[in-house]
């Protein structure tokens, strides 16, 4: 369970989130919306990570190429057609791939006060990319206490577990005087040895790495009408294998290895940003927001003759963020602009054995000296109806432009420089409807569109692709167009709660990868064009029963297919396969007992977690035999125990017992196999 497991069953107004950009009731969202929260981050689940974090969640598949990797299927779409943001400013870049990526690992879990995914479309609101679906992790908030009073908050955070030998601490210290000023600062430091899965596999070796995060955030309040707030966040990774594509890759269940005898990625991700809060006299609130954001990452190939490659890309983005949220005799309208500047460089050395240059590519794996820039402005009005119903429409206009300084020509092979612009307007329109006065149901439906022009990494990627081939670079691409529906219920009265939903999202023009029938460096030739038609569907549902005596029972499923065009070589004419790395149908049941008369603070919680078979291949899933077997992912199911205890609310320990019956198995589509037999602990200390 997600959010179902962290409140009582009790009206469903009673949690605020900030989903659709304005702070409201999760029972006027109408959406899908999973919260959680950050004591479940840090002391239910104990997540190293945003996908960690998200793995009990229906509808959303974590494939992990690496450990310190990981990339969420959000209804069937991943990589850069799902959204991530941190306080609200963006993560993804233009040189984000089609595919899995690692780039929500570097959001510090343990730094979050809590963290919301919106499933569905999320265009008009939040822009390109949100197609499957957008997160927000808002950073830990700054502790106040009365009206002029001065206070602090210092915590201390310590995580152990054993199948990987990991050992992560964190401290962090907030202070504030109520109506003037506040800040919060903290370090997090993680250290994972070799991760050793399920019998009878056993340790898996090159799967271990450093990270290290800091983050610090402080306000001052202007006067009782501004707020001025600017924060800090570092995080840095260290050593992440891809042992998938090298000689140290598993035979489990026929999986081929690499030949590569190294892959590995460094990652630096840095964010600042200022914001200004203005709320008036009448209710209006405005915010204006700059942002900078670096992302590095380094890329090091030990190739089969012992010879070197480096690849590296450096990303600085300038944001500007405008939003206003007003409200009106025909309803509340929430509007904005943002315009968000990629400088990207990138470079490919090759190294001999002994270590010297051999050669300078003309550019890395996306074009060097290039930039993008991607502008939006939306509006969006919530209207009260008759019957408690709530009817919300808005729009988007987009415009994104690409500029490809330094990119190797796929014909003549020698430098060119290229650009190109795309716009599109999108739309949405949602229903909700509360059939009791106390709002303890809720239906929604709606139905929205979603654009994502070509980015950096579609138009110049010059690398390795997914399944051993090359990918060159392709200009002649235009945007992707999709079309989502859905219709779900959520209630929670008394002693149940409960959520479902039906969605569907209509493909037109993706962009996919297609072979020419070329061979370059001995490697068979991809790239990309659009055409691509199709679909994805499913239904997922999660509800909870509390009993007498602090028991409950609780459950979720998951179930999804989807298809798509596939080219082969220089054919105009496609031809419809499954969609690549569908999440095959998933669940959790489980138990929990919070005995509250006799032992307040204690939480004990059985559960189980199951995976269907998924041998629904996409021609690339077909030949990715060094991630997914060749008969298809097989699969699985885990018995794992929790426990947590609080006293007097200045410590929480926690204990989980995972996997007991020591299952070998892997989440669809990934390079590693998950933990076998795990114990973690974690202590949780304010003071």
């Amino acid at each position: 369970m997600a959010a179902l497991a962290d409140a009582p069953a009790e009206p469903l107004g009673r949690v605020v989130v900030v989903a659709g950009r304005a702070e409201e009731f999760i029972a006027d969202v109408p959406y899908r919306v999973e919260t959680f929260s950050a004591e479940k981050l840090r002391t239910g689940t104990m997540a190293s990570s945003i996908p960690d974090a998200l793995l009990y969640t229906p509808s959303v598949m974590v494939q992990q190429t690496a450990r310190g990797q990981g990339s969420p299927y959000i209804r069937g779409f991943t990589g850069f057609r799902t959204l991530a943001m941190v306080d609200g400013i963006r993560l993804n870049n233009s040189t984000f791939r089609d595919g899995p990526n690692q780039y929500w690992a570097t959001v510090d879990t343990w730094a979050i006060g809590r963290l919301e995914l919106l499933e569905g479309p999320a265009g008009v609101m939040h822009g390109s990319d949100a197609i499957g679906g957008a997160i927000n992790a808002l950073m830990s908030p700054i502790v106040y206490g009365a009206q002029g009073q001065r206070v602090h908050e210092g915590a201390a955070y310590y995580r152990v577990a054993s199948a990987d030998n990991s050992h992560v601490g964190r401290v962090q210290y907030s202070e504030g005087v109520a109506g003037q000023w506040g800040y919060a600062v903290g370090i997090s430091g993680k250290t994972y040895g070799d991760l050793r899965a399920g019998d009878p596999v056993g340790t898996q070796p090159y799967t271990g790495y450093d990270q290290w995060d800091a983050d610090l955030k402080a306000e001052v309040i202007l006067d009782e009408r501004h707020v001025l707030t600017v924060a800090y966040q570092r995080t840095q990774q260290l050593d992440v294998k891809r042992t998938h594509r090298t000689v140290h890759g598993l035979h489990w269940e026929g999986l081929t290895r690499g030949s590569d005898l190294e892959h590995g990625f460094d990652q630096l991700r840095e964010l600042a940003y200022a914001r200004i809060r203005t709320d008036t006299e009448r209710g209006d609130q405005f915010t204006a927001t700059v942002s900078w954001q670096v992302q590095e990452e380094l890329r090091t190939v030990q190739k089969a003759n012992k010879t070197y490659q480096d690849d590296d890309v450096d990303v600085g983005t300038a944001g500007v963020a405008l939003q206003g949220v007003s409200p009106s005799a025909v309803g509340q309208w929430t509007y904005g602009a943002e315009h968000y500047h990629d400088a990207v460089a990138a470079g490919t050395i090759n190294r001999s054995a002994a270590g010297a240059i051999t050669g300078v590519g003309i550019q890395g794996p996306v074009a060097d000296d290039s930039s993008y820039d991607l502008f939006g402005a939306f509006v969006q009005d919530e209207l009260s109806l008759p019957m408690r119903t709530q009817f919300t429409a808005g729009g988007r206009y987009t415009w994104a432009r690409a500029g490809a300084g330094r990119v190797q020509d796929p014909a003549t092979r020698l430098p060119v420089s290229y650009s190109d612009s795309w716009q599109s307007v999108v739309g949405n329109a949602r229903l909700l409807w509360h059939p009791d006065e106390a709002e303890h149901w809720g239906v929604f439906t709606g139905i929205g569109q979603g654009f994502r022009a070509p980015n950096l990494s579609d138009l110049t990627r010059f690398d390795i692709a997914r399944s051993g081939e090359l990918e060159t670079p392709s200009f002649q691409l235009n945007p992707e167009e999709f079309l989502s529906a859905d219709a779900g219920v959520r209630v929670a009265s008394g002693r149940w709660a409960s959520s479902g939903c039906y969605y569907r999202t209509w493909i037109q023009d993706m962009i996919v990868p297609t072979p020419t029938g070329q061979v370059v460096n001995g490697l068979r030739e991809v790239v990309k064009r659009n055409g691509a038609q199709g679909y994805v569907e499913g239904v997922e549902w999660d509800g909870e029963l509390r009993c007498l005596a602090g028991l409950a029972l609780y459950g979720s499923a998951a179930w999804q297919q989807g298809e798509t065009d596939y080219f082969p070589a220089l054919s105009p004419v496609g031809y419809r396969a499954p969609m690549s790395r569908g999440a095959p149908t998933t669940g959790i049941a489980g138990t929990r007992w919070t005995p509250e008369t006799w032992l307040p603070g204690l939480a004990v919680e059985v559960f189980g977690q199951f995976s269907a078979r998924q041998d629904q291949l996409s021609p690339a899933d077909a030949l990715d035999t060094q991630r997914i077997p060749p008969r298809g992912t097989p699969g699985w199911m885990t018995a794992n125990l929790r426990v947590s205890y609080a006293w007097r609310a200045q410590v929480r320990a926690s204990f989980a017992f995972e996997n007991w019956l020591d299952e070998s198995y892997r989440i669809h589509g990934s390079g590693v196999n998950q933990p076998g037999r795990n114990v973690r602990a974690s202590l949780d200390w304010r003071f």
